[in-house]
């Protein structure tokens, strides 16, 4: 069997970066900036990567980034607060809670705070009936981020059998209802699932989204499998047994570098989608 096709997100994500870029100049040429506004509790080191990371990719595709930072000893009010302050700013496009957020908050409440229109994370319950009525602006961006590495590698998903295994309401559940919306015949898989190895070997198209690193093994697969890995776990590992799964797959997602730089750019592009809602140029 020849080698599968490498799915490379830094491919997929370049393409969507430079039409933002087109998006957010076309804008500035009407008078309308784009801006996304990032809330960051308190001092996790991993979390406040992620959100310069975020800043700097925003800042080269001419978003502006408005980084709010609070104190581990928020209180649940003052973020409430905060999100209210952010909703009412004509000036902001999208807002993104940085997740997690410490213990002793409401993270699902605050979520729930962020008004759907510049819910450009996907994270309210909003977004996620939207996309499961398949009318939504702004699915989750890993599940977005999936489905558009999909479609830029002209991969078919109607009629094929998918088992996204994971079930998180970020990732496994909304990616499976977009995949549903395409026509596809979806499985999700837990850990709960019997006989998961079975199932999973009936796939046309693997979708691994649990958090743990190489769980979905190599045997599991069946010969000419699409593989993508959603998962991103300490030393560059994913969620599947890469070199097994690759001997086995027809094309695969690399990890690093492929649903990870997707996401972010997806993250962008439903920014930018927001600002030209807000200026009237989109329905």
């Amino acid at each position: 069997m020849s080698d599968p096709l490498l799915l490379d997100g830094r491919i997929v994500s370049q393409a969507m970066r430079d039409e933002v870029k087109e998006r957010t100049d076309e804008l500035k040429r009407q008078g309308h900036d784009t801006c996304l506004a990032t809330i960051l509790v308190g001092d996790d080191p991993s979390s406040a990567t992620y959100v310069k990371m975020k800043g700097k990719a925003c800042e080269k595709v001419g978003i502006e980034s408005k980084a709010v930072v609070l104190p581990a000893d928020t209180t649940q009010d003052t973020l409430m607060q905060t999100i209210k302050e952010l909703n009412e700013d004509p000036k902001v496009n999208g807002i993104l809670l940085q997740h997690p957020i410490p213990s002793h908050l409401d993270e699902r409440a605050a979520f729930e705070a962020i008004h759907p229109d510049k819910d450009v994370d996907g994270v309210t319950s909003a977004s996620f009936g939207r996309t499961g009525l398949d009318f939504g602006r702004f699915p989750s961006c890993t599940p977005g981020a999936i489905i558009s590495i999909l479609d830029y590698f002209n991969i078919e998903l109607e009629g094929k059998d998918v088992v996204v295994v994971g079930r998180s309401p970020i990732l496994g559940k909304p990616v499976s209802l977009l995949l549903l919306n395409r026509n596809a015949t979806v499985t999700i898989c837990h850990s709960k699932t019997q006989a998961l190895a079975e199932k999973v070997s009936r796939a046309d198209i693997v979708v691994a989204a649990v958090g743990k690193p190489e769980f979905v093994k190599g045997d599991w697969i069946k010969e000419g499998a699409i593989i993508v890995d959603a998962g991103y776990n300490p030393g560059n590992v994913g969620d599947v047994e890469y070199d097994a799964c690759y001997k086995k797959a027809s094309a695969i997602t690399p990890v690093p570098g492929g649903v990870g730089p997707v996401t972010i750019a997806t993250l962008l592009k439903q920014t930018v989608e927001s600002a030209e809602k807000s200026a009237g140029l989109l329905v």
